[in-house]
């Protein structure tokens, strides 16, 4: 019989402007929503200003991501 071999360890894999992007979303998204959270406990009903400028920065930064990956359409493929 032949021996079988265990396959090498999967290498890492850079992580790519999509995901990178996806993951960076996620954390601003939960970074809002913990703003959000305090400010409501804080103010209970009144919207601060941590909640504006969380979604604020959330919106800009998915603005700058998207348009990086605009920009560089023709260098992925």
């Amino acid at each position: 019989m032949t021996e079988q071999v265990a396959p090498p360890p999967p290498e890492e894999e850079e992580e790519n402007e999509v995901l990178r992007a996806a993951r960076e979303r996620q954390q601003q998204r939960e970074a809002a929503e913990a703003a959000q959270a305090a400010d409501q406990e804080a103010a209970k009903g009144k919207r601060g200003w941590k909640t504006a400028a969380a979604a604020g920065l959330g919106i800009g930064s998915a603005a700058v991501i998207a348009a990086l990956l605009y920009a560089n359409r023709g260098k992925i493929k």
